[in-house]
């Protein structure tokens, strides 16, 4: 193998690592302390919460429906709902701008945004 050839390798390698690194700061070190979970049901805004401090809060329309919102260690989620296909309930946890859950029967949208 010539002297250039292993450059070139060690050259993609350090690369490599840099892009991974850079990754795993972009994840694991952004701060969690200005993202907020913003709920809205049928097109107003309903709560507004930072992402960083745990609670847990029930949602309920004029009709019965009801879904529980969790928002634990930086992290958001449904935990139950009476909504016949639980979608809001099987999405998930979020926690990163932009991401959404959705109760379309009961008109509910949670969203994790940057304020």
């Amino acid at each position: 193998m010539t002297d250039k050839r292993k450059r070139e390798l060690i050259l993609i390698a350090v690369l490599c690592v840099l892009g991974l690194l850079l990754l795993l700061w972009q994840r694991l070190g952004s701060s969690k302390r200005g993202m907020r979970v913003i709920v809205s049901q049928y097109g107003t805004v309903v709560g507004d919460y930072p992402l960083s401090k745990d609670r847990e809060d029930v949602f309920q329309t004029s009709d019965g429906g009801v879904n529980t919102l969790i928002i634990h260690n930086g992290e958001a989620w449904i935990s139950e709902a009476n909504c016949p296909d639980k979608v809001c309930v099987h999405t998930g946890r979020i926690s990163r701008t932009g991401e959404i859950i959705a109760c379309l029967p009961h008109r509910l949208v949670v969203q994790i945004s940057e304020r």
